[in-house]
């Protein structure tokens, strides 16, 4: 059975959809069946402007997906307007559609997998959406009341404790109760998607120098390294708090499976620097598999045939993977 994959078109002004047809233009269609939820518009534009010329099968039902071809799946009328680079509230609505049904889909286990484009959170903002970002949407659309964000390049894991947070409010969201959830959860992922046996886990500490004993601060003493001891006693190996600057700069990420880091920027500075523009968002703790790029919308160079699709292919090609991995198709 060859995993059917549900591809969100993403910000229709941004690099998403050209992204998505650099991915797609090679396709090795024995290996999946690509699904792109987007208006037909949409793709003709990205097509013809990108003169990638690629044989798309256009249809409004699911009972019309093909084998070995780009289904492009749409089932309304299309009033948005295409204008590379601009922000605008009918790309931010086109884009929550689009992952509206890619989720449907996947719930509904049409389709196995799915794969996110970038979308702008000043543009669903302006389409009514008040959320912080996919990760979030994705946990209130499949009624779960906590998922992780984890960042992926071959070996190097990133999971964050705090995700779309603002800086003066992470504080008080890291909790030794969080930490050991999101513990849970990235042990998980890393068993079941992974398939490591016995995986470890390095935890960031919060603050600089992991705190100094006390000294600066004490996040440490009293929130993180409680976490890691209750996560040792149900079974999971974490190690640390670790100063995230010595961490990665004695390259001690490539002694661990994954790493836990406490705030967004904390862990994906230095993961997006090691990665070289390769690195997959996976949101565990979903009942589906969902995997994106690890980039924006990038509207500077939106429509203008200069996006490197790299990200987006290695976030296709880890979506197999996983579908292969948790449902053996």
């Amino acid at each position: 059975m060859l995993p059917k994959l549900a591809i969100s078109i993403g910000d229709i002004n941004g690099i998403g959809p050209e992204v998505i047809l650099k991915t797609l233009q090679d396709h090795d269609f024995s290996s999946s069946v690509p699904i792109i939820l987007s208006p037909f518009e949409v793709v003709g534009y990205y097509s013809d402007t990108l003169e990638l010329p690629l044989d798309f099968n256009y249809c409004t039902t699911f009972d019309d997906i093909s084998l070995g071809r780009i289904n492009v799946l749409w089932d309304e009328p299309f009033s948005g307007e295409i204008e590379p680079g601009d922000l605008s509230k009918s790309s931010g609505l086109t884009a929550m559609k689009s992952i509206e049904k890619c989720i449907d889909l996947t719930k509904d286990a049409l389709t196995n997998a799915m794969i996110t484009a970038p979308i702008s959170k000043e543009a669903i903002h302006l389409a009514g959406y008040h959320i912080p970002g996919h990760t979030e949407f994705l946990a209130e659309k499949c009624e779960v009341d906590e998922v992780l964000m984890m960042l992926v390049n071959d070996g190097l894991r990133v999971a964050l404790v705090t995700a779309h947070v603002p800086i003066r409010e992470v504080s008080d969201h890291v909790t030794s109760d969080l930490i050991t959830k999101k513990a849970q959860l990235l042990h998980h992922s890393l068993k079941y998607d992974f398939g490591l046996s016995e995986p470890t886990i390095a935890v960031l500490g919060l603050n600089p120098h992991a705190g100094d004993g006390g000294v600066i601060g004490k996040e440490e003493i009293d929130i993180i390294s409680p976490a890691i001891e209750h996560a040792r006693e149900i079974g999971i190996h974490l190690e640390g708090p670790f100063p995230a600057d010595g961490f990665f700069g004695h390259q001690l990420h490539t002694q661990f499976d994954a790493i836990i880091a406490m705030y967004h920027d904390q862990g994906l500075a230095p993961f997006k620097l090691l990665s070289f523009g390769k690195g997959v968002n996976l949101t565990a703790g979903l009942p589906i598999i969902r995997t994106s790029p690890d980039h924006g919308t990038a509207f500077n160079i939106a429509g203008k045939n200069l996006a490197n699709p790299s990200s987006f292919i290695q976030a296709y090609q880890l979506a197999i993977e996983l579908v292969h991995q948790r449902y053996g198709h």
